[in-house]
């Protein structure tokens, strides 16, 4: 079994928690407080969360729009499916979780779609943010829906100049 890191990491949305192994991005989590764990200072922060740090910097600060470095996380081959679905939603644009189902090729996987999408445990790289309701409102997102809000908002702006879309 490999090592597990993490760190952490101030956001514009939050504290999140990042964690990889020495080649893979584990999650990245919104998390409201920075758990006090053993700490081993001799250990070092691997390469590919420094990375992930400086690319989530470039994020936010709207000179990055695909993220690169290799992640992987735990989950159901149909989980798998949902997630490598959401990277086909364009940066600033969104879809439905009925049109997510239909990507998926039935939809009446629309709940289980919509559960999936809810454990995704990269947060922003995996977009699930931009998965709204078929109304066009904003639904159901683990991280809270403000931040659901911002990041949209935040992509609306850097793609197509937009201030507001809810």
């Amino acid at each position: 079994m490999q090592e597990i890191f993490s760190t952490y990491y101030h956001s514009p949305v939050g504290l999140l928690k990042i964690a990889a192994t020495e080649n893979f991005i584990t999650e990245i989590l919104f998390i409201d407080n920075i758990e006090k764990p053993h700490i081993d200072h001799k250990k070092k922060i691997p390469p590919i969360i420094i990375n992930c740090i400086e690319q989530l910097i470039q994020y936010f600060n709207g000179e990055r729009r695909i993220f690169d470095f290799v992640m992987n996380q735990d989950g159901t081959e149909f989980q798998k499916k949902v997630w490598h679905e959401l990277f086909n939603i364009p940066f600033g644009k969104t879809i439905s979780y009925l049109e997510l189902a239909r990507r998926l090729g039935d939809t009446k996987v629309i709940r289980a779609a919509a559960s999936a999408n809810g454990k995704n445990n990269i947060v922003i790289v995996v977009p699930c943010h931009r998965v709204i309701g078929s109304k066009n409102d904003l639904v159901g997102y683990g991280g809270g829906l403000w931040r659901k809000r911002w990041l949209l908002e935040h992509e609306a702006k850097i793609a197509h100049g937009v201030q507001t879309l809810f």
